[in-house]
């Protein structure tokens, strides 16, 4: 019997927490572990419980959701943070993927896709709300890094790959671009995860940004 991902809610409404709860009781592969209503309480619950990922809200009283992620993700343990907010009311939403968030969610999104985005992301994976994506890549590039960070030995197919990835590709679509199968594209993935310390396929995109391979 396969085990359950367990999860901690982390939200200051408690409706929020009670909704998110609701709908993962009836199924049978989540589970909530505990609940916070601050940042600094969802800090503390990973540390004690070490769930497999907590759904964080950004703005908490106290410590918020950007730097609670940080504190979780940069621990080194296995916990996973994906960010459900109010989008439209939130001008944070890089600083959460910077500080190691795996996803990115709205809270308009319904219950069933959130419940899917967190089994997305405790499998290891990372993914941002449709919605989401444009409106984050135009933010990022209208503010771009001053300082471009350098990537260390990547080959030039690998930056290829990275480039194309940073542009919003699908595997498929990388594959087509470069005339290569979708399994080499995933390869080379892999060996961007390894060699950039990349979390996820979220934080490669951050990476190219950072070192100016999509030009805003």
């Amino acid at each position: 019997m396969t085990s359950r991902i367990r999860v901690v809610l982390a939200d200051d409404q408690p409706l929020v927490r009670a909704a998110l709860q609701m709908v993962i009781t009836d199924t049978a592969d989540v589970e909530v572990v505990g609940e916070a209503g601050t940042g600094a309480e969802a800090v503390r619950l990973t540390e004690e419980l070490r769930p497999d990922a907590v759904v964080m809200d950004i703005r908490m009283p106290g410590m918020d959701g950007i730097e609670a992620t940080r504190l979780i993700t940069g621990a080194g343990g296995p916990t996973r943070v994906v960010v459900l907010t109010t989008f439209d009311d939130d001008a944070y939403v890089y600083g959460a993927l910077r500080a190691g968030a795996s996803g990115f969610l709205v809270k308009d999104m319904a219950l069933d896709d959130i419940l899917a985005a967190i089994r997305v992301v405790a499998a290891g994976e990372a993914l941002i709300a449709p919605t989401v994506t444009r409106r984050l890549i135009s933010d990022f590039t209208s503010h771009p890094t001053p300082t471009r960070r350098p990537l260390p030995s990547i080959t030039d197919r690998e930056r290829e790959v990275l480039t194309l990835l940073a542009q919003g590709q699908a595997n498929p679509e990388i594959a087509v671009s470069l005339n290569i199968t979708t399994a080499t594209v995933k390869t080379y993935v892999t060996r961007l995860l390894s060699k950039l310390d990349a979390r996820d396929r979220v934080h490669l995109v951050i990476m190219a940004y950072e070192a100016g391979l999509v030009v805003p």
